[in-house]
């Protein structure tokens, strides 16, 4: 019997609807909606795919969004100005910094510019900290592990008690995820193991969890044999392994696999995410919905 499909694009659909609506309710009680503000530097062509998305998304919601783009030699000072006038601007809840940045402009430098209570990435070290901290401290969890988290939650999965092992130790999935699925709350109270590529006999250990959650980056990666029967299988990984002609526009196409073996690994899979179609979606609806809380924040409403 085949796993049950947690699809991303469906859980999708379910959260913006629920977004937009309670964006309407609080523009008629408070007249506002959430501001979001992008920030473009140069036009590298997967950045402006993926900003246009995020464009077309927070429109659909209802949000007041501002697509700041600026050219690729802009310096960094001038790049912190425009920070600080958007850090310092009423109207705008959330501020997002699209990268890869120019080799002349320090990353970290400006991420650490922007305000952490609009910072609805969550990549800020205060945000960072909050996260570690858990529970009410927690404001933005990063997109992507809050969107892995939903759709467990969202699928029926239980969580509690279940022995979770996340293969992948990055910053901006492997870590944050680890640690929201540890902390006590809805979702959470897991048993949590992260393993790498050090990590002696990593098959063993993913072949113990209830809950495994992929984001090694390495093209099926995860054997069927390393999964548990039953177990709800995460694919976090996008991995392009070549070219083929789309049968619906005859134009060539990137061939995607995910961290895990799919077509065998969901004869034995509880539940798994398909790959495309699984995680990928959940991360713009996530920034969505951290946004939409930033101006909950300000408003004071639970």
């Amino acid at each position: 019997m085949s796993a049950k499909l947690i699809k991303g694009t469906e859980i999708r659909e379910q959260i913006l609807e629920e977004i937009t609506a309670e964006v309407a309710k609080i523009k008629e009680d408070h007249g506002k909606v959430p501001g979001l503000v992008t920030i473009l530097v140069g036009e590298n062509p997967a950045s402006i795919s993926y900003v246009t998305l995020k464009i077309k998304t927070a429109h659909r919601v209802g949000f007041n969004e501002i697509q700041d783009t600026q050219p690729i030699d802009i310096s960094e000072d001038d790049l912190l100005a425009l920070i600080d006038k958007y850090n310092k601007d009423d109207s705008i809840n959330g501020i997002l910094v699209q990268l890869p940045l120019p080799k002349h402009i320090d990353d970290k430098k400006i991420l650490n510019a922007i305000d952490p209570d609009k910072d609805v990435d969550g990549f800020h070290p205060v945000n960072v900290g909050r996260l570690m901290i858990g529970g009410d401290e927690v404001k933005f969890p990063p997109c992507t592990p809050a969107g892995i988290q939903e759709m467990i939650v969202r699928a029926g999965v239980e969580t509690s008690g279940a022995e979770v092992v996340v293969v992948g130790r990055s910053n901006i999935v492997g870590k944050p995820i680890a640690n929201m699925m540890v902390q006590k709350g809805k979702g959470a109270n897991s048993t949590v193991t992260i393993v790498h590529t050090r990590t002696k006999d990593l098959a063993a250990h993913c072949k113990r969890a209830d809950i495994l959650i992929v984001a090694a980056g390495v093209p099926e990666l995860v054997k069927p044999e390393w999964i548990k029967p039953g177990a709800c299988v995460i694919d976090v990984g996008v991995n392009r392994v070549g070219e083929k002609i789309s049968e619906k526009t005859g134009k060539k196409v990137a061939v995607l696999r995910g961290d895990v073996d799919f077509e065998k690994a969901k004869e034995i899979a509880g539940y798994i995410t398909p790959v495309p179609g699984g995680v990928g979606p959940m991360t713009i609806t996530m920034l969505m919905l951290n946004t939409l809380k930033s101006l909950k924040f300000k408003l004071g409403i639970e």
